[in-house]
Parts: C-alpha cells; structure tokens; sequence
C-alpha cells in the first residue's frame, strides 16, 4: 500500500493546495477487470474539486505522471470547469451522472488509469482513515458500497449531500 502522509487534525477550512494530500493506494497491480473494485481512497477536504485536484493529482503524479483526464459524478461535487490547468498540464475534467458513486476515475496520456472511492469530506476523521487504508489494502476486492458500509457501518458515514447545497 502506498500512503501520503494523513493528519485527522487538519480540518477543511485549510487551504488545500498547502496540505498534504489524503490518499492511499493499493500497490500497483494489474486491474481486476471488475468496475466495483478501487485503487485506493481519497479524502478531500472539500467538494471543490478545482480546489482539490492540484493536490491529488501531484500525489497520482508517481503512479501515472502527468494527468491527463479524470470523471467525476455530477451528483457529488460543485460545479467546476471543464478543463483545469495544473502546472504545465491541461487535465479534462469530465462529470456524469452514471459515474459510480463516491469515486473518480483519473488516466494519464498512456490510457493507464486509477479509480479511487472518494471518502465523503465530512465524514468524521477515525471513519475516513478505516475506510481509506481498507480501499488500499492490496488483497481488499470489495465494492465502493461495501467498503463504506461495512468500516463505517451504517451509522457512521454522513450521506453525501448534493452540490447544490
């Protein structure tokens, strides 16, 4: 599992580009071929994505390079442009309505490709760390729903409110 570094602490009134980012990933491995299973977990402190997506897509930098598209569902996040610069990069910014619940999916220029579960921002810090070192467990095959239900439990994980609030 490949982890950047995580701190419970900071809260999601900090300046994103300026933390650390939340992401734990799976060792690198051939896909499974199954649409449910991810390839690690993200936290974002917010539902900006223009705001959080420099950071996450430095820290996806050593397992992809340089990002060149990512999806995001439409349902889940304010809405943003749909192009963003990161440094010298254009990335693609693409929102569904099917995209799957709680997660994005990121490629690089090679068509390589990553699908993380997206922890919802507001869940409560000790939930968010169980779920995301579980998403990145190399030998962990479960589905986006189960992971969330099952280390959170039912009563532990905030429904996702819709970015129109």
């Amino acid at each position: 599992m490949t982890s950047v570094p995580h701190d419970p602490a900071v809260t999601s009134d900090a300046d994103s580009a300026e933390q650390p980012p939340r992401v734990h990933l799976k060792p690198a491995a051939p896909a499974t071929g199954d649409p449910g299973h991810v390839d690690g977990a993200w936290w974002p402190r917010s539902r900006d994505l223009a705001a959080e997506l420099p950071v996450l897509f430095a820290a996806l930098a050593t397992r992809l390079g340089a990002i060149e598209r990512m999806a995001y569902n439409l349902d889940e996040w304010q809405p943003v442009a749909r192009r963003l610069e990161v440094g010298a990069t254009r990335v693609t910014l693409g929102g569904f309505h099917y995209q799957g619940a709680n997660t994005i999916d990121v490629a690089d220029s090679r068509g390589r490709r990553v699908t993380l579960l997206v922890v919802p921002p507001e869940t409560p810090a000790a939930n968010a760390r169980k779920i995301a070192l579980a998403a990145a467990d190399d030998r962990n095959i479960e589905r986006v729903d189960t992971l969330l239900a099952r280390v959170a439990g039912r009563n532990g994980m905030p429904r996702p409110r819709p970015a129109s609030e």
